[in-house]
Formats: structure tokens, C-alpha cells, sequence
């Protein structure tokens, strides 16, 4: 049997690939041991082990037997050589798809592709198979194992209705770096020491405000936004959206994909900090400055990075819709309001959109004219057009009356 799939790459290494610097001329990452430990010399002398090592991508976030199930003096290796090798060879191309994705552009098994990977990727990783461990209560490594295989699309509906956004860090001198949990989350109201986020948790992608921050390459990232947060961001960040079941049907719209959103290179190391921040023990970069992001970030201000919206979506590119109809093939009709709830759940208001999500959109949208200027932060696909870079005199002034005073900004017990 190889060591091959015994050596198991829990980032893989195609992966990883795609954050070495152009420059590194020998293909290496800087690679950061954030829990080094210690050593005792011939002298009883205790020192700490040195953090930072050059490695090639082969030799980072690789864990021997990590999926390897074991039954009795058998061992089995089925786990990475079929579940993963599948996985893994749709998700290269579907991170390629997304990392050049450009308006307009529909490819639904780039984006089935992409969901299975990102979903998986979350639960494989050392950090996900603890947290899978502690919340299934399973203490065997083959019951864990089984519980990630089987619950592979966990997070995939969900994410199919946040509001999507590609964001291009090609202008900022820092580049994105990654982690051994490289499928990060962030709740601006759910700091680094509050009890979401301690040990192996993360705060729920359900809760209104959760961002999911994937980065595709050095230069872009992929950012999720739950649709209630871009409507309402004045409400409980804490609390959990509407429909927040798991496993259903639901519909995507290529057409609301953000794209052309520039980072400053405060963002990118506000991006990077927070991906570290929510590391287990390793991230890896291009440069070694770049995992560093602490340097110009203070954990102090988790709560108001960009304003508070520093992953938040262009709001004036989100249109207000309630809903959408499907004919199938067969004559027969579907019909999801935007929360993905059918004409039989509770909530369900494809008809009777309430006013108060949409007066807060509204207001939202003068809010973010008002702090970004004319100029759009993200551009979607709209009437058969991509939207313009810039908002008119006239578009921009009837933005700005939406507008109210008394942005709430005040920080929270739970952002500590």
C-alpha cells in the first residue's frame, strides 16, 4: 500500500500551489507554527521551537493516517484515494472557474463543483474533525470519518443563498495567505475570545451577520454574505436567518455574483488577520511578512474592520427581489421566496415581502453611498448589463436621501 494515502493533505497540495509567491523561484511557502512548543537541550535548558520554517507545499498541512479508517489490524485508505481524489479534481477546476470568474457567466457544475469542495474542505481539516468529533458526540476516529463523508453538503444550501462576492487583492503589495482551516468564517460581534469561538467552534454560518472568507489564490478571495445581513445589518448579528434548515433544495443566481471589487492593502491585511486569527495551529504565505498581519491590524478593532463592513457586499447591486418561479421539463412549477421557503413553510413571503427588510435595505444602500462615495465596491449583472463603476449625480443623490443618522457601531459584550 503507498504512503501516499497514508500522508494525508488536509489542504491539498494543488491547493496550497496557488499562494506561492511568483518570486519564490524554489516553489516554497513560509510556513508558521502558531503552537510551536518546546525542546530541552543537553543542559536542561527548555527553548522554544523555532516557529518559521521554508517548506514546499508537500510538507505543509499534511497529517499521516488523518482519513485513514482502521478495523482491527486492517487498515483502509478508500477514504483518500476515492471520496477525496473525486473531490478534490472537481474542486481544482471549480476554484479556477471562480477564481477568473467574470460577468456574465452560468456554469452550474462549476458551482455544484465548488459548494461539495468548500463543504468538505471545512469539515476535513483537523479543526473540523474535532468539532465534528465534539458535536456528534463520537469518539471513535471511524465514526468521525463516517459522520464527514455523510454530512459532505452541510453547509453547501446556505451558502447558495448568500450574496457572493470576488474580491481582487492585484493592486496591494500584501497577498492573501492560508491556513490549516482555510474555509474561514467571521461574525463581527463574535471576537476571537467570545465563546463562539473558542477551541474548535466557529461562529454558525447561519447567524445573520457570519461572512465565509475563502481565499482562491494570492490575489482573490471569495466572500459569502447572508442575503438578511445585506437587508438588514441594523438588526441582531447574533440571531439566526430565516429558513436556517440545512439540507433542501435550493436556487443560485450567477447574476448577483459580485466581481471587480479592488482591496486596499489594509483590507487584504484585514482579511489575512482574521484568517489567522481563526487558524488552528499552521497558516502558510508567499512572503514571511505577510503572516505577520498583526503588525498593522489590532485585534481591538474585530468589530469595526472597514467600518464594519469590510466583507460586506456593494448593497446598491443587491436587488430587492421576493423570489423566484421554476417550470420544469414537465410542465409542473416551483416556487421559493428568498430565503429558499416554499408556499407550505412558515415565513414564506414571495407575495407579501415584508416593508420593514425592505425599508431597511433602502436605508442601508444611502448608508453605503454615503460611506463609499459614487463609486461601487462590487459589480453585479443587471438588465443584461454589467452595472456601472460609478453611480451618476442624480442615482448617487437619490442614495444619499435613503441615508439616516445613527449608524449602529456601538461595540457589543459579544465581540469580546
Amino acid at each position: 500500500m503507498s504512503d501516499d494515502y497514508r500522508n494525508n493533505h488536509y489542504v491539498p497540495v494543488w491547493y496550497q500551489k496557488r499562494f506561492v509567491n511568483e518570486g519564490q523561484k524554489d516553489r516554497l511557502l513560509y510556513f508558521l507554527d502558531l503552537k510551536p512548543g518546546t525542546f530541552t537541550d543537553t543542559r536542561g535548558i527548555v527553548h522554544v521551537k523555532k516557529p518559521l520554517h521554508l517548506k514546499t507545499p508537500k510538507q505543509c498541512f499534511v497529517q499521516t493516517d488523518l482519513y485513514t479508517t482502521k478495523f482491527g489490524a486492517q487498515i483502509s485508505t478508500g477514504i483518500e484515494q476515492s471520496f477525496f481524489g473525486d473531490v478534490d479534481s472537481k474542486g481544482s477546476k471549480a476554484v479556477e472557474y471562480f477564481a477568473s470568474f467574470s460577468q456574465p457567466s452560468v456554469d452550474a457544475q462549476a458551482l455544484e463543483s465548488m459548494l461539495l469542495y468548500m463543504s468538505t474542505q471545512k469539515l476535513r481539516t483537523p479543526k473540523g474533525l474535532d468539532w465534528l468529533a465534539s458535536t456528534m458526540k463520537a469518539s471513535d476516529h471511524n465514526a468521525v470519518l463516517r459522520h464527514m463523508v455523510r454530512l459532505r453538503q452541510l453547509y453547501s444550501v446556505i451558502w447558495a443563498e448568500c450574496i457572493w462576492q470576488i474580491a481582487d487583492a492585484s493592486q496591494s503589495s500584501t497577498k492573501f495567505i492560508v491556513s490549516d482551516h482555510p474555509v474561514t468564517v467571521y461574525n463581527r460581534e463574535c471576537g476571537p475570545r467570545s465563546g463562539w469561538c473558542r477551541g474548535t467552534r466557529d461562529p454558525d454560518i447561519r447567524l445573520n451577520a457570519t461572512h465565509t472568507i475563502f481565499p482562491l489564490s494570492l490575489d482573490k478571495v471569495l466572500i459569502l454574505t447572508n442575503l438578511t445581513w445585506v437587508r438588514n445589518p441594523y438588526q441582531s448579528a447574533i440571531d439566526m436567518r430565516p429558513n436556517p434548515a440545512m439540507f433542501r433544495n435550493t436556487v443560485f443566481d450567477f447574476t448577483a455574483v459580485q466581481t471587480l471589487r479592488l482591496l486596499s492593502e489594509q483590507e487584504v491585511r484585514e482579511i489575512n488577520f482574521i484568517i489567522k486569527s481563526r487558524a488552528y495551529r499552521y497558516v502558510a504565505g508567499g512572503k514571511e511578512e505577510w503572516l505577520f498581519p498583526e503588525q498593522h491590524v489590532s485585534k481591538s478593532n474585530w468589530f469595526t474592520f472597514g467600518n464594519g463592513y469590510l466583507l460586506m457586499p456593494d448593497p446598491r447591486g443587491v436587488d430587492y427581489s421576493t423570489g423566484i418561479f421554476l417550470q420544469w421539463s414537465s410542465g409542473s412549477v416551483s416556487k421559493f421566496d428568498a430565503y429558499g421557503r416554499t408556499p407550505r413553510q412558515n415565513g414564506y413571503s414571495f407575495d407579501d415581502a415584508p416593508d420593514d427588510e425592505y425599508n431597511s435595505l433602502r436605508r442601508f444602500q444611502g448608508e453605503f453611498a454615503a460611506l463609499i462615495g459614487p463609486v461601487r465596491r462590487g459589480r453585479s449583472f443587471h438588465l443584461g448589463r454589467l452595472e456601472p463603476e460609478r453611480d451618476d449625480e442624480k442615482r448617487h443623490e437619490r442614495h444619499l436621501m435613503l441615508a439616516k443618522p445613527g449608524r449602529r457601531h456601538g461595540k457589543s459584550a459579544a465581540s469580546d
